[in-house]
């Protein structure tokens, strides 16, 4: 283990967030709020020392492994979650520290799931760096900082695969941090495009930064307790709803469409069964839903937002589900688990794990038919390699037993199983809302500090795919 090169990387990082907290100090300027000097500040100039004290001299061992890389994720995103929540803490806004390293975790993560329960008396500075952190972390901090700055190929390669999302990931191009810069690009690109969409729907200028920053990062943290509810319009919602549904594609296939290879995209198997998802469940939760609105457009347009929101892991809300019918709450937490594509900013276990699932399983039945069978799974026409096949194993069943452990920890606050596994589910796939008291007009405030810290973890776990967490707490043996 390189220790040295491990945290120069933390080092590297800390600087960088440090650097973006200028933004919601210009922010502060903007609408007159003295506080941001001290409550950003002093984070600021803190992350920046301890970053140059980290990086003052490289290491003269730069060998960097897979062990190196996860660490190196998981440490930054544990310490720029604690940094990043010193904010909230000196401002006064946010009452205990476990509050806002829950909120923080959760923005980062983009989970987009709060402990606040009065969003509309904060600061503009706060609610700006709440809603900014969905869209540092929705690409991945890391993934930025490569795309900023050079870096060994290898090194990049090995960070990438710790914190992009997916069962695999590969480059776009020769060199891995060209390929993160061209994914930046196309995610400032269409997050530039939310933003003018939105004003022309009437939206302010800052609360269409506010939404596009939240839908880019499919997190959904708002600055109205109403979530986009508020706005009641049917134009703003559809918009967003389209946003983060294309924030929930991956990456990749809007470089084939850049370089014109259209085949690729059409033939790409998770994006039809994507859009697949979202239609059949719109349909079936508008029927489910009708009697209880005017219109059968009124239900089409709740039902698709919501699922749209749902199966992002985005967590914007336009209705409150608990008054839905049971089915329609039932399908919506199948799809928290569903998720989007891999290589997009959503959440979820991702559509093509559940892909190479479901084949698996069918290839595991054909053997078990006939011994003599020879199959493979095959993902786009081409056969997934047997260790990708053996990793999505081995994740689903670390995520299963990290749910099991998580909702006994929970279930010590006394409420029921079925919020306390909601409440669980929502945070590691990185929804923002659940059933009961966790739905979208909830909140997870009554929790204590204790349980708010587990969760922390689980999104954490949820964003960074359970391997770099894990690592993180053993890969210091020696």
């Amino acid at each position: 283990m390189n220790y040295k090169m491990s945290f120069f990387i933390v080092g590297q990082i800390l600087k960088v967030e440090g650097a973006f907290m200028l933004l919601p100090i210009i922010v502060g300027i903007i609408y007159n709020e003295p506080h941001v000097w001290y409550s950003f500040g002093i984070p600021l100039l803190l992350q920046e020392a301890v970053g140059v004290a980290l990086t003052v001299k490289k290491p003269e061992n730069n060998s960097f492994f897979s062990r190196e890389g996860f660490v190196s994720i998981a440490l930054s995103w544990v310490l720029v979650s604690l940094t990043g929540a010193l904010p909230f803490v000196i401002s006064g806004e946010v009452a205990s520290f476990a509050d806002a390293f829950f909120e923080t975790v959760s923005g980062f993560t983009t989970t987009g799931a709060t402990a606040l329960t009065d969003i509309e008396s904060m600061s503009r500075s706060c609610l700006f760096w709440r809603a900014f952190t969905h869209w540092l972390g929705g690409m991945g901090i890391l993934v930025l900082m490569l795309t900023v700055m050079s870096s060994n190929d290898a090194r990049t390669m090995h960070m990438l695969r710790a914190e992009c999302a997916g069962p695999n990931v590969g480059r776009l191009v020769s060199k891995a941090s060209s390929s993160s810069r061209i994914l930046y690009s196309i995610y400032i690109f269409l997050t530039v495009l939310e933003i003018i969409m939105l004003l022309l729907g009437g939206m302010p200028l800052y609360d269409s930064i506010i939404h596009a920053c939240s839908s880019a990062g499919t997190g959904g943290f708002s600055i109205y307790s109403d979530s986009i509810g508020h706005y009641d319009s049917l134009y703003i919602e559809m918009v967003i709803a389209v946003f983060i549904m294309l924030f929930g594609v991956n990456f990749n296939l809007y470089y084939y469409l850049i370089i014109r290879k259209f085949s690729q995209v059409y033939k790409d198997e998770e994006l039809r069964v994507y859009f697949g998802i979202i239609l059949s469940a719109t349909a079936i939760i508008t029927l489910n839903i009708m009697k209880l609105y005017s219109s059968f457009g009124s239900a089409l347009r709740h039902s698709f937002f919501m699922v749209a929101s749902t199966i992002t892991s985005t967590g914007f809300a336009t209705a409150d589900i608990t008054e839905w019918p049971v089915f329609s709450q039932t399908l919506l937490l199948v799809l928290m688990f569903i998720g989007s594509c891999a290589g997009s900013t959503g959440g979820g276990m991702k559509i093509s794990r559940w892909l190479i699932l479901v084949k698996s399983g069918i290839k595991e039945l054909k053997f078990v038919v006939n011994p003599r069978s020879v199959a493979t799974v095959k993902i786009n026409g081409k056969p997934v390699e047997q260790d990708v096949v053996r990793g999505v194993t081995s994740y689903s069943i670390l995520f299963v037993i990290i749910l099991i452990i998580s909702l006994l920890l929970i279930s010590l606050n006394g409420y029921s199983i079925e919020e306390s596994a909601s409440g669980v589910i929502t945070c590691m796939n990185n929804i923002g809302f659940g059933v009961g008291r966790f739905g979208p007009n909830g909140g997870f405030s009554g929790l204590n500090a204790f349980s708010k810290v587990v969760l922390s973890f689980d999104m954490l776990i949820g964003r960074l795919e359970i391997y770099p967490v894990v690592l993180l707490f053993t890969a210091w043996k020696k």
